[in-house]
């Protein structure tokens, strides 16, 4: 009864969205109508003579005008193409399995199966319209064939190796109950109307195009969104309609399990994001993508688990089958995902190149991890030369040791006066090493709550550094033809950006990390490490060590370097010994 109230709302308030078309359709053709009953009454002699003939004639050409900006907006609404989610689309000989599991819950329900399954490098699940004539799949022979007319399922891919089978059954069925209310006829007509609004208005707004279609497409955009506007909420009230009606309607489905595998989804959201922004994007930035980010979600949550005591007994049902296990190829499933992860939010190339390879979790503390470190440390000299910082003396202060050290770093942060000791500037000017000068912000304004000015132009050394490397390095490649992310236009990569840029204080304070790391790898027996909640990790005698962070800032705020000194004193690190950087 609850799902026959939903989806009654639903078309109650797609009919409206209906009438708004209507009445739009209706005032384009007022002018012309009125011009067809003048012309009549001119032709049978009724509406003659006087200033007649003048009106008939000008409300003839106004109804020409109309009707031709009404045509093409019409032309422009029809053709836009709506965008679609970037996704990896499994055909059902990828995933028989899969599609049986999607099938017999269509059954279940008594709703229409979807047309196809694709996945989603994030945590959510939806049904996507893919009827758009310009969405058509091309054939041989220079065809083209369009799609079925239901919707496709998309699902969020962590789902799949964190979830078991049963738990991704539940948590599919509200959304594959979404498909009966989309075949109404009312539904779907005005889904198709607001989805070519919407694409109309991302047509006009597009830059790059000179004036002979800027200003109709402009015109054009206008009253797409004055549509827009007024079935927006309609629209709104719609969509939530045939979520209620899905949602009644799956309740005779696994109602039970549904609670506990939504607390799974809450918990996989927080694993995927922590995996992205703290253990990928260090790669993606060094031009590695690791290539199995759905395996390694489900490191991450275990992890989670063991240190949360909230997420404690979730571990327990890995023992059970794992929804990837309803894939033929998971391995090849989590590649192509993991790759469109880092387009999305990173805005990688499309494929695999010299400066755009793969890497396995096996390779991630070798190959990301310390080569990161090491980059990092090379960039924090070469800011330190551009600013004219000495080497530092060795022990017993009689000679410059040769090589970059950690002694070097610390030294010269450790001078809170700005003056020019070790012969170096100290001040806040300097040049990076491509010549580019540039100067440290005014106290507090970056973080830096010690008013160190050394800090300060450090940090905007090594901020000015960054951007030339950034600047000099070569071009994304543009998209191959057919690419999955085609369909988006001309809409910049990455789609959804992990993090804002960081500040000169967060880059001070990780170059300086990664050099104390290098000096404990080096000089300590130390290694790297990946923590798969926090991302890289230094590891001594095996162990991660965590409490770095607060004395490096220590050092790189205040200019303290006392709380550092003990703990590498502590380790064994011998800070004044030169370090290999790459």
């Amino acid at each position: 009864m609850g799902d026959e109230v939903g989806a009654q709302g639903a078309r109650v308030r797609a009919l409206a969205v209906l009438r708004i078309r209507s009445r739009a359709l209706a005032v384009a053709l007022l002018p012309a109508a009125v011009a067809v009953v003048l012309l009549v009454g001119g032709a049978t002699g009724r509406v003659r003579g006087g200033n007649w003939d003048a009106v008939r004639w000008a409300v003839t050409g106004l109804a020409v005008v109309v009707l031709l900006l009404a045509a093409a907006v019409a032309v422009v609404i029809a053709r836009a193409r709506p965008a679609l989610s970037p996704t990896v689309g499994i055909t059902e000989q990828a995933a028989p399995d899969l599609y049986r599991l999607v099938h017999d819950l269509a059954e279940r329900l008594d709703v229409p199966a979807p047309s196809a399954i694709a996945l989603t490098p994030d945590c959510d699940s939806w049904l996507e319209d893919r009827t758009h004539p310009a969405h058509a799949i091309a054939v041989g022979g220079g065809h083209r064939r369009r799609v079925p007319a239901a919707p496709v399922l998309v699902i969020g891919s962590p789902f799949l190796w964190w979830m078991r089978v049963a738990e991704l059954r539940a948590v599919l069925a509200p959304v594959v109950a979404g498909t009966g209310p989309s075949a109404h006829p009312d539904i779907a007509a005005a889904r198709r109307f607001v989805r070519g609004l919407d694409a109309a208005v991302a047509v006009s707004a597009r830059h790059g195009r000179g004036p002979v279609r800027g200003v109709p497409l402009v015109f054009v955009g206008g009253i797409a969104r004055l549509l827009l506007r007024s079935c927006g909420e309609h629209a709104a009230l719609m969509e939530r309609g045939v979520a209620a009606a899905a949602s009644e309607r799956a309740q005779a489905v696994d109602y039970g399990l549904r609670i506990v595998a939504q607390e799974q989804v809450g918990l996989a959201y927080a694993g995927w994001d922590r995996l992205l922004t703290r253990v990928a994007l260090p790669a993606w930035r060094m031009g590695r993508w690791p290539s199995r980010l759905d395996a390694g979600v489900v490191s991450a949550l275990t992890e989670l688990s063991r240190r949360d005591r909230l997420a404690e007994g979730f571990t327990s049902r890995l023992g059970e089958r794992p929804a990837c296990d309803l894939l033929e190829e998971p391995g090849a499933i989590d590649e192509a995902t993991s790759l469109l992860a880092a387009r999305l939010f990173h805005g990688g190339p499309a494929d695999a190149g010299p400066d755009w390879s793969p890497v396995d979790w096996q390779q991630y503390p070798e190959e990301v991890v310390d080569r990161k470190w090491r980059t990092e440390a090379a960039r924090l000299h070469r800011v330190l030369d551009g600013l004219g910082v000495r080497r530092s003396a060795d022990a017993a202060g009689s000679t410059l040791t040769p090589g970059p050290t950690l002694a070097r770093v610390m030294d010269h942060l450790s001078r809170q006066d700005g003056g020019t000791g070790h012969g170096g500037s100290g001040g806040a000017y300097g040049k990076s090493a491509g010549g580019e000068a540039y100067a440290g912000g005014a106290g507090g304004e970056d973080g830096f709550v010690g008013g160190s000015t050394v800090g300060e132009a450090l940090a905007a050394g090594i901020s000015a550094e960054l951007a030339r490397e950034e600047a000099a390095a070569p071009p994304t490649p543009a998209e191959a033809a057919g690419d999955a992310l085609a369909l988006w236009g001309t809409d910049p990569l990455p789609l959804f950006p992990l993090q804002p840029p960081r500040t000169g204080r967060e880059l001070l304070a990780d170059h300086v990390t990664a050099m104390v790391c290098c000096s404990a790898v080096d000089t300590a027996g130390a290694a790297p490490g990946l923590d798969w909640l926090d991302g890289p990790t230094l590891l001594v005698d095996g162990e991660r060590r965590a409490d770095l962070g607060g004395r490096v800032l220590s050092l790189v705020e205040g200019g303290d370097a006392g709380p550092l000194r003990s703990w590498l004193a502590a380790l064994g690190v011998r800070p004044e010994k030169p370090v290999r950087l790459v």
